[in-house]
């Protein structure tokens, strides 16, 4: 299982560990990633995602993970995320059909 967000992408870092004596030695930066079920309301049922605390807290932000999903741009999300909104969108497009009423 990857080290990497799937609704932002967000991926290991690297940088350096400077000691000091001005000693530089290679090290990772892991995103602090959490196991989430998120509810979606248009497909009505949860969604095990594993993302990060900061993407939790934009989908809070936005008013749900199919308000955040619906708004964000499709070029920054993630491959998983991309799935997801056409997923949500095909939902989406088949509710309001069948709620159409039919007029001839």
């Amino acid at each position: 299982m990857s080290r990497r967000c799937q609704i932002t992408g967000k991926t290991i870092m690297t940088g350096n560990n400077v000691s000091h004596a001005n000693n530089k030695t290679r090290r990772r930066f892991l995103p602090n990633l959490q196991e989430a079920s998120l509810l979606s309301d248009i497909l009505g049922m949860p969604t095990a995602l594993r993302v990060t605390t900061r993407a939790l807290r934009s989908i809070e932000h936005n008013g749900g993970l199919d308000a955040f999903l619906l708004t964000a741009p499709t070029r920054k999300l993630s491959p998983e995320a991309r799935t997801l909104k056409r997923r949500i969108l095909r939902a989406r497009t088949r509710r309001e059909t069948a709620a159409a009423p039919q007029s001839r």
